[in-house]
C-alpha cells in the first residue's frame, strides 16, 4: 500500500487527509470507507465515527490503529476501485489524479526526527577531503542526530536557501516509519516494529554545517531549515518491498546522474538502527528514522554543490521519485 498525506479545502479551512495511491490516480480513504458502510446498512453518524476512527487525516494516528486501520483502508480502497466510487457522503472527491493532489509530508507530524550514518562509502568519500579518517567508534555502533519534525517538506515542494547559506547540498536517503513501539527492541525483532519506508532528502547548509561540527554540537542549522527535510512522495507499507537490501537508488541533479547504487551497500542494516534507536528509551509510533546518504548520494562527495534553479530528483525502486528545486529564499 502507498498512502500519502494531502490537503483538501473545506467550507471549515483546510484539511489534512490520507489517501491510498493506485497507478497514476489517489484514493479518498475515509470518504470511500463511509461509503462503503452506509452501502453496508450502516447509518450515517455510526459510519462518520467509524471512519473517522480508523481513517483519521492524521498518518501517526493511523498507523497508531495498526491492523485494524490497514484493513479499512484495504476495504476502502478496494470498494472504491471495484464499485467505481466518484463522491463521498459530503460531496468529497473520492477517486482523482494523483497530480491534482496537494501533496504534503506523508507523515505530517512524527514524533521524533532521527538520521544515522549507515553507508560506509558515503564516510570513506567524505571524511579524506576533510583530512580525516573514519572514526573507529563508526564501527561500534549506528550514531544519529535529531532533526527538526517542524521543517518537513515533500515531493514537489520548492527548497528555499537559507540566508545564511550561499549553496546547499542534498542527502540521499532512506527513512523508515516506526508501525510499533517499544523499548530495547532486539534486533531480531527490529523489523516487526516497521510500518513502512519513503525516500529522505536531507538538504544541507554544508558550511554553517562544518562550524558547528567543530564547535562540537550539531547539526542544527545545517539541516534545519524551512523544507530543509523532505520526505515522500509517500510511504510504502513494508510487506509491499519484497527485499530492503535489493532496491536501486538513483540520483540526478538537473537530469545528470549523479548516483547510482542499491541499498543493500548499507553497513549498519535496518535492523540496526532501530534497535540502537529503542535503546534505553521507548520508540514511538510514527517516529522517522533516516539511514544517512547512501555512498555518492551528496554534492560533497564531488565537490558539486546545489544553487537555486537546481532541480534534485532521487529515484528508489519499490518506492517512486522524490522530486524538488531549489529557490532563492524570499523573506
Amino acid at each position: 500500500m502507498k498512502l500519502i498525506s494531502y490537503q483538501v479545502n473545506t467550507q471549515d479551512g483546510p484539511k489534512v487527509r490520507i489517501g491510498a495511491v493506485q497507478g497514476s490516480n489517489a484514493i479518498d480513504l475515509s470518504a470511500a470507507y463511509r461509503l462503503e458502510l452506509l452501502a453496508r446498512g450502516l447509518n450515517s453518524n455510526a459510519a462518520e465515527r467509524l471512519a473517522s476512527a480508523l481513517l483519521p487525516g492524521d498518518m501517526v494516528a493511523f498507523i497508531e490503529n495498526g491492523e485494524a486501520g490497514l484493513d479499512a483502508a484495504q476495504v476502502a480502497i478496494s470498494a472504491a476501485v471495484k464499485k467505481g466510487y466518484e463522491t463521498g457522503p459530503n460531496n468529497e472527491t473520492i477517486i482523482f489524479p494523483l497530480e491534482d493532489a496537494k501533496l504534503l509530508s506523508p507523515i505530517t507530524r512524527p514524533p521524533m526526527l532521527r538520521d544515522f550514518m549507515a553507508f560506509e562509502t558515503h564516510l570513506k568519500n567524505i571524511y579524506p577531503k576533510l583530512g580525516k579518517e573514519i572514526p573507529p567508534e563508526w564501527y561500534e555502533m549506528p550514531a544519529y542526530y535529531k532533526g527538526n519534525p517542524s521543517s518537513l517538506s515533500t515531493h514537489g515542494d520548492e527548497i528555499p536557501m537559507p540566508s545564511y547559506a550561499q549553496e546547499l547540498d542534498f542527502e540521499f536517503e532512506l527513512a523508515i516509519i516506526i508501525g510499533r513501539g517499544g523499548k530495547n527492541i532486539p534486533r531480531e525483532d527490529a523489523l516487526s516494529h516497521v510500518f513502512g519506508y519513503t525516500i529522505y532528502n536531507d538538504f544541507s547548509a554544508r558550511k554553517i554545517q562544518s562550524k558547528e561540527i567543530a564547535i562540537g554540537l550539531g547539526p542544527s542549522k545545517g539541516k534545519d531549515f524551512t523544507n530543509g527535510h523532505t520526505l515522500g512522495p509517500w510511504i510504502v507499507t513494508a510487506d509491499e518491498i519484497p527485499d530492503i537490501y535489493n532496491m536501486a537508488m538513483k540520483a540526478k541533479v538537473n537530469n545528470e546522474v549523479w548516483c547510482d547504487d542499491n541499498s543493500g551497500s548499507i553497513y549498519w542494516k535496518f535492523e540496526d538502527l532501530v534497535a540502537h534507536a529503542s535503546m534505553g528509551e521507548y520508540l514511538q509510533v510514527g517516529e522517522v528514522l533516516g539511514t544517512g546518504t547512501i555512498g555518492w548520494g551528496s554534492g560533497a562527495e564531488r565537490e558539486k554543490f546545489l544553487y537555486p534553479g537546481d532541480e534534485v530528483e532521487l529515484e528508489v525502486e519499490g518506492i517512486g521519485i522524490l522530486k524538488n528545486r531549489i529557490v532563492a529564499e524570499n523573506s
